[in-house]
């Protein structure tokens, strides 16, 4: 056999081997795929069952809860937050309901477990309020947050698929039906509505029902370009349906919104658990300085101690509130319907306050009351003038009354601290021992013997404190000891005696109290700048509107109004006005929508509005109008970088402010002065040498 036979006879066996090792793993991979579906099989069964319980138990802890007074009524309040967001099922609400009231309980039930670990005392109910109030207030927001996010994500989707299926027959309701079965659950929900409504026998009344609970703008304005489309037809513009063109206008807007949203929480992510961190390390800093430098116990004991700890939580409670301004979505906050009595309303009704409210309202007619009413309808605040002067006037009563109350309370802390507070040698570093922590507290019970055997008056003589302190100890200390003892009772007894409240302090309690008076004043300007993006928006939606509207041979200007009128928010107030006064005088009507609204965008579509009643088409005064949303879409891109820009260098400020104060007013500068302090006494110490 040749050495060319021999490698013939290997490659074949080799081949031949391979081919059974392959058989051979197929069938190994063929039983395990099996047994793993099979595993598979059950694991999903596993989840499922234990799913379908956990839906089961949080149905029956939902039923429960309702027959708690005061948590059915928080729990009412989730109930009505989560549907105006998303209109659920029952179970599918109620199972959504107790995710939330159960993941708030929990963390506030940890967090209130950590302070009380960490903080145990009279503080801790407070603290633990404020905290509890930041983390429900923070989970609500994440859980609504992803919610709103969620719709918008899958509303990108469901106008794709409703583009593909109108391309295919061209009927709106068909399309919206039909990508209504492939969409996501969440937007399903509002698709099915949105169709409904357009199939019912009165289209018009509900879609209005629909507009008042709609999650956001992007929907009613496809619920409306949808309506328009079935009633008027769709006309053919520049090669793509006015139909398509909504849909693609749309679909910007959503991805311009989700792109903001995104970087906006990249940006400000986690800030709210930093800027909430220092409530849960006040206290074990205090104890760690305290027992580290033990003459810090007389920073903390003090005044000035309980005057920075309280700044410490206003700074925490106002940079929380910040952050929310900066992180918040205010469409849901403008929706329109049934608004109860609020609590300025109740009390309106007492007879002293409609007195003195009277008195401070400007007399109507006059700039000034025109200004104070025209503020309230530009940020939207549902509040009569009367109930927005009750709000200012309690909140001053309030404020003074606090500042006032704390100026007290600071007074007696300081005189027991003067009384009760122990007297340490001047020592800086370490900590005491039992011994000297007892000899401490002894000499401080000899102080206040001899305080009050003076009547703890500071009209004394030196020589006459050493007398009692001589009287009081018995004749067993020496001359020294008297010395430095009537010395340190006479500084007690002169701080002592100056513990009372000052006119200085009732001059900034009323300072405080003014600035207060003016702070919703303020916040409401502050809404108003907030709210104009808004209405930028809803100009543009108008826009899309009457871009449709304008290929309507039969369309009016009153026809435009009461289209803008059905998913108006912002502006449903004036223009509702307008129509009512429109058959009195068309331009009449609108000069006066003019003169309500501010908003210079709205003023120039109004202007147009205008020039269409008698002089010009409605095609050709708005002739413009596809350049103007490409400039303002284009605008809106920039100004949403610079706000994104803005907000994030802000939001790192105002997140690690609560920690910067708590390191540097609560620990740093406090030891530096307290060394100072220490060294200074040491100096002198070392010169009597």
């Amino acid at each position: 056999m040749t050495f060319k036979d021999i490698l013939v006879y290997i490659l074949i066996s080799s081949l031949l081997f391979c081919a059974i090792l392959y058989a051979v793993i197929m069938i190994i991979q063929k039983r395990s795929r099996q047994e793993y579906d099979h595993a598979g099989k059950q694991e999903t069964d596993i989840l499922v069952q234990v799913k379908n319980r956990q839906k089961q138990w949080m149905q029956t802890v939902y039923v429960q809860s309702l027959k708690i007074p005061l948590l059915s009524t928080y729990v009412r309040r989730m109930r009505k937050k989560i549907s105006m967001i998303q209109p659920y099922d029952e179970i599918s609400l109620r199972y959504e309901t107790m995710k939330v009231v159960l993941a708030v309980a929990a963390a506030a039930g940890l967090s209130a477990a950590l302070l009380f670990w960490t903080n145990p005392g009279a503080a801790f109910i407070l603290i633990t309020l404020l905290a509890g109030i930041v983390i429900h207030n923070l989970i609500i927001d994440v859980f609504m947050n992803r919610l709103e996010k969620r719709i918008l994500v899958q509303s990108v989707e469901l106008f794709s698929s409703v583009r593909h299926h109108y391309q295919q027959h061209g009927m709106v309701e068909e399309s919206i039906y039909e990508g209504a079965e492939t969409a996501g659950h969440e937007i399903s929900i509002h698709a099915n509505r949105i169709y409904n409504a357009l199939v019912s026998q009165d289209p018009e009344e509900q879609l209005e029902r629909y507009y008042e609970t709609a999650p956001n703008r992007y929907l009613k304005a496809f619920a409306g370009i949808s309506h328009l489309v079935m009633e008027f037809g769709d006309h053919a513009q520049k090669k793509s349906s006015i139909f398509l063109q909504g849909l693609s206008g749309l679909t910007k807007e959503i991805q311009l919104e989700i792109l903001r949203r995104e970087k906006l929480d990249y940006l400000l992510k986690g800030l709210n658990i930093i800027a909430l961190a220092p409530v849960f390390f006040t206290k074990p800093i205090e104890n760690w300085a305290r027992g580290s430098f033990p003459s810090m116990d007389e920073f903390y004991m003090s005044k000035l101690g309980y005057i920075t700890k309280l700044s410490i939580y206003v700074v925490i409670i106002t940079a929380y509130s910040l952050l929310q301004k900066l992180q918040q979505n205010n469409e849901s906050d403008y929706r329109a319907g049934f608004e109860k009595t609020p609590w300025e309303g109740w009390i309106y009704r007492f007879k002293l306050i409609r007195m003195v409210t009277k008195l401070l309202i400007p007399a109507p007619g006059t700039p000034k009351y025109h200004s104070r009413i025209r503020i309230l309808k530009e940020s939207n605040a549902k509040l009569q003038l009367e109930w927005f002067y009750i709000r200012r006037i309690i909140l001053v009563m309030v404020t003074f009354t606090t500042v006032i109350s704390t100026c007290l309370y600071l007074h007696y802390t300081s005189k027991n601290q003067l009384l009760y507070a122990p007297v340490s040698q001047n020592t800086l570093f370490g900590k005491m021992n039992a011994a000297e922590e007892k000899e401490a507290y002894k000499r401080a019970e000899m102080d206040r013997l001899v305080m009050d055997t003076l009547n703890r008056s500071e009209k004394l003589s030196l020589e006459q404190v050493k007398e009692t302190v001589k009287t009081v100890h018995s004749g067993k200390i020496t001359k020294e000891q008297i010395a430095l003892t009537a010395e340190r009772v006479m500084n007690k007894l002169n701080q002592y005696s100056n513990e009372y409240l000052k006119w200085w302090e009732v001059l900034l309690s009323f300072v405080i109290a003014v600035m207060a008076y003016y702070f919703p004043l303020w916040t409401l300007m502050f809404h108003r700048k907030v709210r104009s993006l808004e209405m930028k928006h809803e100009v543009y939606q108008f826009q899309t509107v009457i871009s449709i509207l304008r290929e309507v041979e039969r369309i009016s200007v009153e026809g435009i109004l009461e289209w803008m009128n059905r998913f108006a928010v912002m502006f449903k107030v004036p223009i509702q006005k307008s129509l009512l006064h429109y058959e009195h005088g068309a331009e009449l009507a609108l000069q006066q929508l003019k003169e309500d609204i501010w908003f210079p965008e709205f003023q120039r579509l109004v202007d147009k509005l205008l020039l269409a009643v008698d002089k010009v088409p409605i095609k050709d005064v708005f002739d413009d109008l596809e350049g103007e949303m490409t400039f303002m879409f284009e605008q809106r891109k920039q100004e949403y970088e610079r706000m994104i820009d803005t907000k994030a260098a802000w939001g790192r400020i105002i997140g690690f402010a609560p920690m910067y104060v708590l390191i540097f007013m609560y620990l740093v500068l406090p030891l530096i002065g307290m060394s100072f302090t220490q060294m200074n006494a040491y100096y002198e110490q070392i010169q009597k040498l």
